[in-house]
């Protein structure tokens, strides 16, 4: 049998070549493992999560203060036993209710802060801190 006989050129192959397709999906697969994480956007934000449950409005803290001599302050406001008594009765009527957030001088006498925290109970004030200063 001769080279390149007129035999040879007509028959047909039977199976396709799979190394051209081979070549082209390892470059389509080269190119998206590198322009993938150029699309992701870099920026992480932790999202909240939606709610639908009402949001209280949580009323401002009543700061009451009892300086060295005895006096109430409410909110840096001078007031007497008896405007101290009115106050506390109106803020407990509120809803929701207030922090009562008690600052007493160091030299004034317990019985004056003892008063104080009697008539807010006395009120129904449910909510009662003390503000302190951190030891050094």
């Amino acid at each position: 049998m001769a080279i390149g006989t007129q035999e040879d050129s007509d028959t047909m192959l039977g199976e396709i070549n799979m190394i051209p397709f081979i070549d082209v999906m390892l470059v389509l697969l080269i190119i998206f493992i590198i322009t993938v994480p150029v699309i992701k956007h870099a920026v992480n934000v932790d999202l909240p999560q939606a709610s639908n449950e009402r949001v209280l409005d949580k009323p401002e803290n009543i700061r009451l203060s009892v300086d060295a001599d005895g006096r109430y302050f409410w909110n840096d406001q001078a007031v007497d036993d008896v405007e101290v008594e009115r106050r506390l009765a109106s803020a407990a009527a509120q809803q929701p209710q207030p922090e009562l957030h008690i600052r007493g001088d160091k030299a004034v006498r317990y019985e004056r802060v003892a008063m104080v925290m009697a008539a807010a109970q006395r009120a129904g004030v449910r909510k009662i801190g003390f503000i302190t200063e951190p030891a050094n």
